[in-house]
């Protein structure tokens, strides 16, 4: 009887565990579950709504226009062109999504994190130096200087960046592991956050004067997602 039980706790205890493993977005249930609208008054889910099988189309698991140029001339020097499932409905329970992000010369993607996504970066074109911290305490960095199709991974969750060194365009693709990542830019976060965090505390937090918290609270802080 004993044996009994602790075999089931030992069962229960790695089932626990798996779940806590499993990062990525659910699996599917189903072929495919095109999101639609949220319809009135309805019960909140983890996702999207699904469509009627009998009404999913090929345009559901499409999109045009990843070959354009983002616009680069902005206070970052850079885009991110998102392809979700806010832009592909098909993509709804697969837990995959892309983007393509465009730099200028001496352009940066800020340093951001994904809450639901390891991110795949792909270098098309030019020369970036990219990197990722690890969480405390040791806050470990680890960077590369990526060229022409090299390739780097940013785990879930961690502040990562890429920055252009070049002095030309860059070009480069990323795959995310969920069809929501989701992207909350550390600086605009902090500063820019609506309402504004306390001044006092943001002063102790940084160790900043609280005049120069104030003057980073009122900047602009853009939005290159």
């Amino acid at each position: 009887m004993k044996k009994g039980v602790s075999f089931l706790v030992t069962v229960a205890l790695m089932a626990l565990a798996s779940s806590f493993a499993s990062a990525s977005d659910p699996s599917p249930l189903q072929d495919t579950c095109v999101a639609i609208a949220e319809p009135e008054n309805a019960v909140f889910v983890n996702g999207k709504f699904c469509k009627n099988p009998n009404l999913t189309k090929a345009e559901d698991f499409f999109y045009s226009g990843l070959d354009k140029p983002g616009n680069t001339s902005n206070q970052v020097g850079s885009e991110v062109t998102q392809v979700n499932v806010a832009q592909i409905p098909g993509l709804n329970t697969l837990g995959i999504s892309g983007a393509r992000i465009d730099y200028a010369p001496y352009g940066q993607n800020p340093p951001h994190t994904h809450p639901r996504a390891t991110e795949i970066l792909t270098v098309l074109e030019g020369t970036l130096l990219v990197g990722f911290v690890t969480s405390n305490p040791e806050n470990r960095l680890f960077a590369k200087v990526l060229n022409k199709g090299d390739v780097f991974v940013f785990p879930i969750g961690l502040i990562h960046f890429q920055f252009n060194i070049g002095h030309t365009n860059a070009v480069a693709i990323a795959a995310l592991s969920s069809q929501n990542p989701g992207v909350i830019t550390i600086a605009k976060a902090v500063f820019g956050s609506d309402p504004a965090i306390d001044p006092d505390f943001l002063a102790k937090a940084f160790q900043l004067e609280k005049n120069v918290v104030e003057y980073l609270q009122s900047r602009f802080w853009y939005d290159n997602n």
